[in-house]
């Protein structure tokens, strides 16, 4: 193993370069939060795809493989779809709007009575994201080092708190690229085709597995249709993919820049059900289905590919936790901090190396407080469960209608906030935190609130309208708005 050490540590110690020398270019609020809008396709798509396959996504989409076969793609086959949805029809538009949070959308588009209450439930859902990804290290470093689950944790966690404080968005993009090459190469490339030779090809598989491994809807409608409503709505309105979108150099680069990485999502989503089904043929009495990725890599791979793979591995999580503690810290600082405080001076230029202070301070507050979160809590799939729920039953209506129909009020969105997050947390009082009931249900009352109370109440003030026309058509910037000011010439990516 002393090959896969050495592996490990040289990328993470890479990891921790990486964090230095972005903090190097992190010189504005712009640069810290949004990487200066400056991504090009290739970074972009690179960027995007590295943010949304994380631990669940590898760990428990090989995992899903060895319970359910093929089918149990469907799980991030879903992540890409939202994601392609989200480029497709919605990116450029939010990539014209040049503001740093979901709530400061909301802002716009209503007339800024929306952002406090959204805030709060994009600060729980992102952070309850960040404390899962931050779970997920115990299980590798288990296999990497031995350690114990405390130290694992505090050791990863650490990890990506140092790098994403230091250089905020563009420490976390430099790094997301690595990662993204990183689980390119050892997943797709080296273990794909290493564990379906190991398992005897897809005939042996055939023949030594069950009929349903190989049916793609083997994992059932009704799992099909939660994996639908929690992560293909929660890819849209999600601050942590929204602030990858924000990064984007232009409407093109959004648009196009994210479909090839909603695409590679969809690969990356069959790679994973096909290393699983492999498990399930070579280790078929595993304790939990979870197990399947870290006993194929160390039992089946050659040393070297092995710490590569399990770098993979890391790189996976380590790619959605500091996306996610990075959407954690400026939904706290900027939607919820400082508009407590009453001093909310969107684009101050004057202030911009102090918000680069403040907005780095949060950071490291936020990373600490998920690093401790995650060691006392032994299991937060239902707590994310909880967010997601909350995320897509009190948030999709009010976004996604401020999008798309004109006649949507500010009391209309306050009104299905309140109403689709109190439905989603009844109802999963009543049937249970993994149920289909509290999205199912809670999104049409959501829906149904919005409407009525938008049509019974006074419309948008035309002002606001117009703003908010002009905005998404990349028109009526703020004039003190960071992302005026001269910036160097884009590099080619």
């Amino acid at each position: 193993m002393a090959v896969d050490y050495l592996v490990i540590v040289v990328y993470l110690a890479g990891m921790l370069a990486m964090g230095w020398w972005g903090m190097r270019r992190a010189r504005s609020k712009s640069d810290f939060l949004v990487a200066g809008r400056r991504l090009g396709p290739a970074m972009y798509s690179g960027t995007m795809a590295a943010i949304v396959l994380g631990g669940a996504s590898t760990i428990g989409g090989v995992g899903l493989g060895y319970k359910h076969g093929i089918s149990g793609a469907w799980m991030v086959l879903t992540i890409g779809l939202g994601l392609l949805a989200l480029s497709v029809f919605f990116s450029a538009r939010i990539a014209r709007l040049k503001v740093y949070t979901v709530s400061e959308m909301l802002d716009l588009r209503y007339g800024g009575k929306a952002g406090i209450i959204s805030g709060i439930v994009m600060w729980a859902y992102t952070l309850m994201l960040a404390v899962t990804s931050t779970i997920a290290y115990a299980t590798i470093f288990d296999v990497l080092f031995d350690v114990n689950r405390t130290l694992a944790i505090v050791l990863g966690g650490s990890i990506v708190v140092a790098y994403s404080t230091l250089g905020g968005m563009w420490s976390i993009t430099l790094t997301d690229m690595v990662q993204f090459v990183v689980k390119t190469i050892g997943v797709l490339l080296l273990l794909l085709p290493i564990a379906v030779v190991k398992a005897g090809g897809f005939g042996a598989m055939r023949d030594q597995l069950p009929a349903s491994y190989f049916d793609p809807l083997g994992i059932g409608g009704e799992a099909i249709f939660t994996y639908v409503m929690i992560y293909t709505f929660g890819m849209l309105i999600g601050q942590d993919i929204w602030q990858r979108v924000f990064t984007a150099r232009g409407d093109s680069t959004a648009k196009w820049g994210g479909t090839v990485a909603g695409t590679y999502c969809l690969a990356y989503a069959v790679a994973g059900a096909v290393i699983g089904t492999a498990a399930k043929v070579l280790y078929p009495n595993l304790a939990s289905a979870d197990d399947a990725f870290a006993t194929i890599v160390k039992h089946e791979l050659p040393v070297g590919v092995r710490g590569l793979v399990l770098a993979a591995a890391l790189a996976a999580v380590m790619s959605t936790s500091s996306g996610a503690l990075i959407a954690c810290a400026t939904v706290a600082n900027n939607d919820i901090w400082s508009r407590l405080r009453g001093v909310v001076r969107p684009g101050a230029a004057d202030g911009d190396h102090d918000e680069v202070r403040g907005n780095r301070a949060f950071i490291l507050a936020m990373g600490l407080a998920v690093i401790a979160t995650a060691i006392a809590l032994n299991d937060v799939v239902e707590a994310l469960t909880v967010a997601y729920n909350l995320l897509v039953g009190g948030l999709l209506v009010p976004i996604l209608g401020g999008l798309l129909w004109r006649r949507g009020t500010a009391q209309g969105a306050l009104a299905a906030v309140v109403v689709g997050g109190l439905a989603a947390l009844g109802l999963m009082a009543g049937y249970g935190i993994l149920a289909t009931e509290p999205v199912a249900y809670g999104l049409p009352a959501a829906l149904v609130v919005y409407v009525a109370v938008s049509l019974a109440t006074p419309p948008t003030d035309p002002a606001v309208l117009a703003a908010w026309r002009d905005r998404l058509a990349g028109r009526d910037v703020p004039p003190s708005a960071p992302d005026t000011a001269p910036e160097p010439a884009p590099t080619r990516q």
